[in-house]
């Protein structure tokens, strides 16, 4: 059992998980208002995804730009759940149709769709999060991998599908929506989101999902899955020629991701109280990239540092330069890459290995000096100079 742990979590794990709970669970909740620290959530939300992508880029080689698909399944999953019970025959007395969401009786729906209907309950709801998102993702991946279809050809399908999922959602305003998303999300179970008290309940939550997000993809990293993935990213033709179907590990790890994201979509629902088609397609899916990039492909840990930073940054900026955020943004983001590679991960491995070092040399005299009588030292009488004696 110690060997087991001992190869599932080191002890620098240990210290970079530590940390991060450190930072999320009494730095940030001790530190920032309500209002700061549902921004906090809410950038969090997003790192789910950039999780999700470390996995899939980082490790598996599968560059997607189309992440945010999931994100908004997952978002939009809930969304109509809460929309749902925001729309009670009460609550909606005063529309020309009762009982609907307001976007539809303003489209003259007179009923609500049957594909609604199962999202009014709560636990076909959360069955939608968790595997609505893997199950597109596993009919794309299936139509793609089998057919080895992959690298940029597989990223511009990605991203072209975000496309298209967003002209649909804007389209069908009478069932989606439309361009405002669905709005106006007042109660959970009866529990009204929208308190102080429950943006701090729901803030820890987050916190709670993403740490059990981290630990699934810490445990597919370090498993057998992780290593082929590796394999596949570095040499894909030899792991096919060692007998692996390397499709099904691509499938099964861009399914995962899309899981990961949906349930990011959700914690957004929850934090922001809307969803919206502009969280579905080209330009968030590729931001997501971005945080992955920035927080460092290969450290899933690095994915979620990533995508506070990128949000804190793109908010602080755009509140000092509402017009010139965007350029400052990408500037930033150039330059990081441009200096380090590896993205933050990478300089952060870098300075702890530094300091290992220096370590390892400051106590390096003082091991030499308490040697066995073996290893004593002798003093050359004709240049004083101390070497180990010779037995």
């Amino acid at each position: 059992m110690n060997v087991m742990k001992s190869n599932l979590f080191k002890r620098q794990d240990l210290i970079n998980y530590g940390l991060l709970a450190l930072l999320l669970l009494v730095v940030l909740p001790l530190t920032l208002d309500i209002f700061r620290l549902n921004l906090v959530g809410k950038y969090l939300s997003y790192a789910f995804a950039a999780i999700g992508l470390v996995l899939c880029w980082g490790y598996g080689g599968i560059l997607s730009l189309g992440q945010g698909i999931f994100f908004g399944i997952g978002g939009y999953a809930m969304a109509m759940f809460l929309k749902l019970e925001a729309s009670s025959p009460e609550a909606t007395a005063i529309q020309s149709t009762p009982g609907i969401p307001d976007f539809m009786d303003w489209n003259q729906l007179t009923a609500l769709p049957w594909f609604w209907e199962p999202f009014n309950s709560l636990g076909f709801t959360v069955l939608a999060i968790l595997f609505v998102a893997p199950l597109f993702a596993f009919v794309v991946a299936t139509a793609m991998f089998k057919r080895r279809v992959g690298g940029v050809y597989f990223a511009i399908i990605t991203q072209a599908i975000a496309a298209i999922l967003t002209i649909l959602i804007i389209g069908q305003q009478g069932y989606t929506g439309g361009v405002n998303g669905i709005t106006d999300l007042r109660t959970l179970m009866g529990w009204d989101i929208r308190s102080d008290s429950a943006k701090y309940v729901l803030y820890f939550f987050g916190v709670a999902m993403l740490f059990l997000c981290l630990l699934m993809a810490h445990l597919v990293l370090k498993s057998k899955l992780g290593r082929l993935l590796v394999a596949i990213r570095d040499r894909e033709d030899r792991v096919r020629f060692s007998g692996y179907d390397v499709s099904n590990f691509k499938i099964f790890v861009f399914c995962f991701a899309a899981m990961l994201s949906a349930i990011g979509g959700a914690m957004f629902t929850l934090q922001v109280g809307f969803m919206s088609p502009t969280l579905v397609g080209i330009v968030p899916s590729i931001e997501m990239v971005i945080f992955c990039a920035l927080g460092g492909r290969l450290s899933i840990i690095g994915a979620v540092y990533g995508a506070l930073l990128v949000n804190a940054a793109k908010t602080t900026m755009s509140e000092a330069f509402p017009e010139l955020w965007l350029f400052a943004m990408g500037a930033l983001f150039i330059g990081v890459v441009l200096a380090f590679p590896n993205g933050l991960a990478g300089l952060y491995t870098l300075l702890v290995d530094k300091f290992k070092q220096r370590r390892a040399h400051s106590s390096a005299p003082a091991n030499r000096t308490s040697a066995p009588a073996a290893e004593k030292e002798q003093v050359d009488s004709s240049s004083g100079v101390t070497a180990p004696s010779q037995s």
